[in-house]
């Protein structure tokens, strides 16, 4: 076993991903403070791990709590190795729909929590040069579909704030991946996933399919999060990682066409492009 990986803290465990790493990272032997709003929703998990498991209440929208929880974390363990950035919710709305005070908090979750985390933790990992900061996107964080705008908005920032700081910390021994999984047998689409307060009836069509009451893809989505979780053990544990990592068959085909009509899009319109230039 390696040293590296030896100390995980996991954000949203509740369920789905977050709870399927969890159990994945503590099967393995290694240390695990998993964390969920309600620490009642995981401390059955880590009654079962007493040695090794450490279950706590965090908000990552409280920076007050996340200062407890390293502090914790640190105290039982003596540092954290590996962070996994998980918790988050599904937020499907039209543009115009979108509620502000909605908006603003999908945002203090998926983003500026997410943020806060990976801050608190940066500290630990500079002064020993060695850590790993999983944050976990999307698909929705390559391209986006009606009724996503929002929560791809969340997750295109984390990407783009994500590439720049594994740029920042690789030359000081810290690793960062990005996980993107495509559609996976969660609670994502089911109770985790919430939808505007008022619909606007001209995007019936559009995004109409999409909102929760008309998704039926709950309970039947092809990613398995046991698999998942124990692919992204052996990528951490691995010395070459990728920067993003896709997740899932239905992923691949997604983005490859996402990329495929991009790239047909920058050919198709190259030619205007390069009238911008000052003359020579």
């Amino acid at each position: 076993m390696t040293t590296i990986n030896k100390t995980w803290l996991i954000t949203g465990c509740s369920s789905g991903l977050g709870r399927a790493q969890a159990e994945e990272v503590l099967k393995k032997g290694y240390n695990a403070v998993i964390t969920s709003r309600k620490v009642q929703d995981v401390q059955s998990l880590a009654d079962q791990y007493p040695e090794t498991a450490l279950a706590l209440a965090l908000d990552i929208t409280d920076q007050e709590q996340i200062t407890t929880v390293i502090q914790q974390a640190e105290a039982r363990f003596g540092r954290i190795d590996v962070l996994m950035n998980n918790a988050g919710y599904g937020y499907r709305a039209a543009v115009e729909e979108g509620d502000d005070e909605d908006v603003r908090n999908l945002f203090d979750t998926l983003f500026f929590g997410t943020v806060n985390m990976i801050k608190s933790v940066l500290p630990g990992m500079r002064s020993r040069k060695s850590g790993t900061i999983l944050v976990v996107s999307s698909i929705g964080g390559r391209f986006s579909q009606p009724a996503s705008g929002y929560y791809s908005a969340a997750k295109f920032a984390l990407e783009g704030m994500s590439d720049a700081l594994r740029k920042e910390v690789a030359p000081l021994g810290i690793r960062t991946i990005v996980i993107e999984p495509g559609a996976f047998r969660t609670d994502f689409a089911g109770r985790s996933l919430q939808g505007a307060k008022t619909e606007i009836a001209d995007y019936a069509e559009t995004v109409g399919p999409r909102r929760k009451e008309n998704d039926k893809s709950h309970g039947t989505q092809p990613g398995d999060p046991q698999k998942a979780a124990r692919t992204i053990i052996e990528i951490t544990e691995s010395e070459k990682i990728p920067f993003r990592l896709l997740l899932g068959s239905d992923a691949i085909q997604t983005i490859t066409k996402e990329l495929d009509a991009q790239k047909q899009e920058l050919e198709d319109w190259k030619g205007v492009s390069l009238t911008t230039d000052y003359e020579q």
